[in-house]
């Protein structure tokens, strides 16, 4: 499955300095911007790519905001830690990245596969209890896989919300100030994004149920 992390880009271990960092890129120091990298390089390109699903399209992002960074230092007032606000501007970033791949593509449409559910993510038809069989090992490779392949197929708005907010831990409220929505509508597509995988991997357990049987017996 994918493994929830609660360490982001705002992590305390940069905190420590990061008062003299930002005090250098505001000098326009030399060695600022490769402090900064050296610092936040490696959390932020690992968030870009949770986010974009694609390595060279994180590396991009990355340098991107990195550069967004240096431009727009002065207008970091210290309301909140660097981190998070550097956080934000990858998380942003690496969302409109998505969205503009994703354009060129064609979305998959939530809206053929919610009408399964009621407005409370209930089941309309009658729902086959799989969690038994989610033990199991033949069926945790599968359901990985399944799973992987829902959040790629989900449209970029639900898969950064989902991402921020069961992979990296984000709070409604942080993912919202990230993105530049309100709090309804991230909860929205969170929720939207949770029902597919459910239908996905509900799938994917009713076909690989042989499976699973034969490997149990």
């Amino acid at each position: 499955m994918v493994e929830r992390k609660t360490e982001g880009v705002a992590d305390s271990r940069g905190a420590d300095g990061d008062g003299d960092l930002v005090e250098a890129l505001r000098r326009d120091e030399p060695m600022a911007a490769e402090r900064l990298v050296t610092r936040y390089g490696e959390r932020a390109y690992r968030l870009a790519s949770r986010i974009t699903g694609n390595r060279q399209d994180a590396e991009e992002v990355v340098q991107d905001a990195f550069w967004a960074v240096v431009r727009k230092i002065d207008s970091f007032r210290g309301e909140s830690a660097f981190g998070s606000w550097l956080y934000r501007i990858v998380a942003n970033a690496a969302y409109q990245k998505l969205r503009r791949r994703r354009n060129r593509e064609q979305e998959l449409s939530l809206d053929e596969v919610l009408p399964f559910f009621d407005e409370c993510g209930r089941h309309v038809a009658p729902e086959i209890d799989w969690t038994p069989r989610a033990g199991d090992p033949a069926a945790q490779t599968e359901l990985r896989m399944a799973l992987t392949a829902a959040i790629d197929d989900l449209p970029a708005a639900s898969r950064t919300a989902l991402v921020l907010r069961d992979v990296e831990g984000r709070s409604n409220e942080e993912i919202a100030e990230a993105l530049g929505l309100t709090v309804p509508v991230v909860k929205t597509r969170v929720h939207r994004a949770r029902l597919l995988l459910r239908k996905r991997l509900g799938d994917c357990m009713t076909t690989i149920e042989p499976t699973a049987a034969a490997y149990a017996s």
